[in-house]
């Protein structure tokens, strides 16, 4: 993917966590940015650098992948819609709303630890599923 960022129309926000028992702080940064041989990121508070391994970056790769695959099909997810079973039948959620209300929270190994990622996406446009 030769530019990722616009691939998928928007910015895909990541972070976590720093795993340095003392500070805590939120470490951010661009998804597109995984691609780069030469990425780390870096926690602006205590300014531990993380490198990611090659299994870890592939996972992370292969996200934003899928986040320029839901991009790509905005329009038919547009009319797309989830079903939940209830008492009394059913009830059809939009799954447009299912993407733009639900934090995406992907949980993988990073030193030994498992460490929650939180993914944010801004939406490609103000129209973006209505």
């Amino acid at each position: 993917m030769a530019d990722d960022a616009a691939a998928i129309g928007a910015k895909a926000q990541v972070d976590f966590h720093c795993l340095d028992d003392n500070c805590c702080n939120v470490i951010e940064f661009n998804l597109s940015d995984i691609i780069r041989k030469d990425f780390q990121a870096v926690c602006t508070k205590c300014h531990k650098t993380y490198c990611f391994d090659a299994q870890l970056r592939d996972k992370l790769t292969r996200m934003l992948e899928l986040v320029a695959a839901v991009r790509n099909a905005e329009d038919i997810l547009g009319d797309s819609n989830v079903s939940v079973n209830v008492a009394g039948g059913s009830v059809k959620v939009p799954y447009s709303l299912l993407l733009t209300r639900l934090n995406t929270l992907v949980t993988l190994e990073m030193g030994g630890k498992k460490v929650d990622f939180h993914l944010w996406i801004a939406p490609s446009s103000a129209d973006t599923f209505r």
